[in-house]
């Protein structure tokens, strides 16, 4: 299937946080930016993105969230450490396992998670960035992707703050990037959007990168 083209972004930068197994729309986010800059000292929010994702199972949609220690207020996203005496862990894999284990392309992908959670990264952002890495790896994305601090000043113009903008909080119909297009799910008759990109990979494989550019709402 060839790619279809994504129109060019009015600016080439975009500057964003770190979310847990992103959304969707994080992903048709980057694809219309040349570099995508993450900013780890922004002020870390809680029951956001940062530390939660969706996926689809049999009986309903679940929420997955990482549980983090204490924090000041004013926090940045850098310095939040994870609760591993929480046992997550084995919720997510085995929540994971439920939801897609029958999917065409569970067994293909799943090792990769896995190696990174037994890895048990101390801060949020390490566990955040190696799971997208390996996303975007996966999905076939090719971008210039690296960590920013909030007071570094780019040298070209035109770099666009778009951190908070994709989050729990907002109904599909105000997303800003993202456009609903239906793909295999396993479970359920009603296509749901917009969860995890771990239900793409999971489903879709290979195709996954198409369905992104295909989901990509033209700004």
């Amino acid at each position: 299937m060839s790619e279809i083209s994504v129109n060019s972004a009015k600016t080439s930068a975009a500057r964003i946080e770190l979310q847990y197994l992103p959304c969707l729309e994080y992903f048709t986010c980057i694809l219309q930016y040349d570099r995508i800059l993450i900013d780890i000292e922004e002020r870390y929010v809680k029951q956001t993105f940062r530390n939660r994702c969706s996926v689809l199972t049999a009986n309903k949609i679940d929420v997955l969230t990482v549980p983090v220690k204490g924090y000041d207020a004013v926090a940045p996203t850098k310095d939040i450490l994870i609760d591993y005496n929480q046992d997550w862990l084995r919720r997510h894999l085995g929540c994971l396992k439920s939801a897609y284990g029958k999917s065409p392309f569970y067994e293909f992908y799943i090792s990769e998670f896995t190696h990174t959670y037994e890895k048990k990264p101390r801060f949020l952002a390490d566990l955040n960035y190696e799971l997208l890495t390996i996303c975007l790896r996966l999905v076939g994305i090719k971008k210039e992707i690296r960590y920013i601090l909030s007071g570094e000043r780019e040298e070209e113009k035109g770099v666009d703050n778009v951190i908070s903008l994709i989050n729990n909080k907002k109904s599909q119909n105000s997303s800003i990037y993202y456009q609903p297009l239906p793909y295999y799910q396993t479970f359920g008759n009603d296509f749901v959007g917009n969860l995890s990109i771990i239900d793409l990979l999971f489903n879709m494989g290979p195709e996954a990168k198409s369905v992104l550019l295909r989901s990509c709402k033209s700004r």
